[in-house]
């Protein structure tokens, strides 16, 4: 029986997920940055110490981090997490890593005596703290039966794709192919809306309405319209997680020996966006990429 699960990474997914689990569970969590744990705190959160701390006694961990290498970092590196994890507890990785290393990591787990829950997560802040998120998950069953209570507090759609770690990863980078090409899909139809003198609220309501609706557009496509607001939009999720992720989609695309020229172009938009400054800003910023001023 699950009771004690440990959070580690407590930034714009990972306080939200804490959050939603301390409904139901007695959360432990950590993150370098002293203002995240206060937060946390605030939410019900227990703040510990260190990520060792956080993880005693754990039986389920779950990880947010932003690459493979700080995964790797945290597991192996100076803090040896896994080191401090007790015998026969999980680490779910809920970040968008990509396939590359997965399998070795889970081996290395394994020598420590835990087990590696691959399921990265879509969705965004708001959608994680109401446990509304979708997860994608590879996992050995026996591990899997660990977590599952945890994942189901955090997740609307359960989506279990293979029985081993990396299964998630490959079904999440389908994934963002997708999220990647509909988000700069829609930049170029609002910016093309624009050049042509459309009131773009009402282009948005039509569009919304039809056959060319998506839910990338349904989603970003208001957040588009404010990105050239002197504040721009509220930033829920920035565009240089799309500069990681298409090129983990490029760099899994070339290992298959496959052509994806529509996510290579995708992926160029969202460079020349971190390029010029937008990195940090909405992912719909993208926009401004496409055309940098309003044109109407």
């Amino acid at each position: 029986m699950t009771s004690t699960v440990a959070v580690i990474g407590l930034g714009a997914m990972g306080l939200p997920m804490a959050t939603r689990l301390a409904e139901r569970f007695e959360v432990r969590g950590f993150d370098i940055a002293s203002e995240r744990l206060a937060l946390a705190a605030e939410k019900g959160v227990t703040a510990a110490s260190s990520a060792a701390d956080a993880v005693s006694d754990a039986q389920v961990v779950l990880v947010a981090v932003r690459t493979g290498a700080q995964l790797n970092e945290l597991l192996f590196g100076d803090a040896g997490l896994a080191t401090h994890l007790t015998e026969g507890a999980v680490v779910i990785l809920t970040s968008t890593v990509g396939t590359s290393g997965i399998g070795e990591t889970a081996e290395r787990l394994a020598e420590h005596g835990a087990q590696l829950v691959d399921a990265p997560l879509s969705g965004g802040p708001v959608r994680a703290g109401e446990g509304d998120l979708l997860i994608v998950v590879g996992a050995a069953p026996a591990a899997l039966d660990v977590a599952r209570p945890v994942l189901e507090q955090l997740a609307s759609t359960l989506s279990i794709v293979g029985d081993k770690p990396g299964d998630g990863q490959a079904l999440k980078t389908v994934n963002q192919l997708l999220c990647g090409v509909h988000i700069a899909a829609a930049a170029e139809a609002l910016a093309l809306a624009d050049a042509l003198g459309l009131d773009r609220e009402r282009t948005l309501e039509a569009l919304t309405a039809g056959a060319a609706n998506s839910f990338m557009l349904g989603n970003r496509g208001p957040r588009s319209l404010q990105a050239y607001d002197a504040e721009g939009a509220e930033v829920l999720s920035r565009l240089d997680i799309f500069v990681k992720d298409l090129g983990i989609v490029g760099d899994a695309a070339r290992q298959a020996h496959l052509s994806t020229p529509v996510a290579a172009a995708a992926e160029q938009l969202f460079l020349l966006g971190e390029a010029q400054g937008l990195g940090a800003l909405d992912d719909s910023a993208v926009i401004r990429v496409v055309a940098p001023e309003r044109l109407s």
